[in-house]
């Protein structure tokens, strides 16, 4: 039987496989603990964390309201460093619930993907 941590790695080894990030257009890549969201936009032929963003420190609301306003962040600093295109990396999560608010709010402030 498979468990979710192995499907959701299959499923992250596939997106990786067709999805990787520039200096132009980097990746916007997500990760979900059970408290807290966490954002990067990482340039992978640098190896390098560009804007990073997270649910540390924001204490007030539900988590899909705290993803939305974790979203919003990531959009205002990249932003503010010049970075208007995006390719959205899921990380093996689903495309919905806090994901999927990160995704709207992102959009919403700004960021194309």
């Amino acid at each position: 039987m498979v468990t979710k941590q192995e499907r959701r790695n299959k499923i992250k080894t596939r997106i990786r496989g067709k999805v990787s990030g520039t200096a132009e257009r980097p990746r916007m890549t997500v990760f979900r603990s059970n408290k807290q969201i966490y954002v990067q936009l990482v340039d992978d032929s640098e190896g390098k964390t560009l804007v990073s963003a997270s649910s540390k420190g924001m204490e007030e609301g539900t988590k899909t309201e705290l993803a939305a306003k974790v979203g919003q962040a990531i959009a205002e600093k990249a932003l503010a460093a010049g970075i208007t295109e995006v390719v959205f990396d899921r990380n093996g999560y689903l495309f919905h619930g806090r994901v999927k608010s990160l995704a709207d709010a992102a959009r919403n402030g700004g960021l194309k993907f």
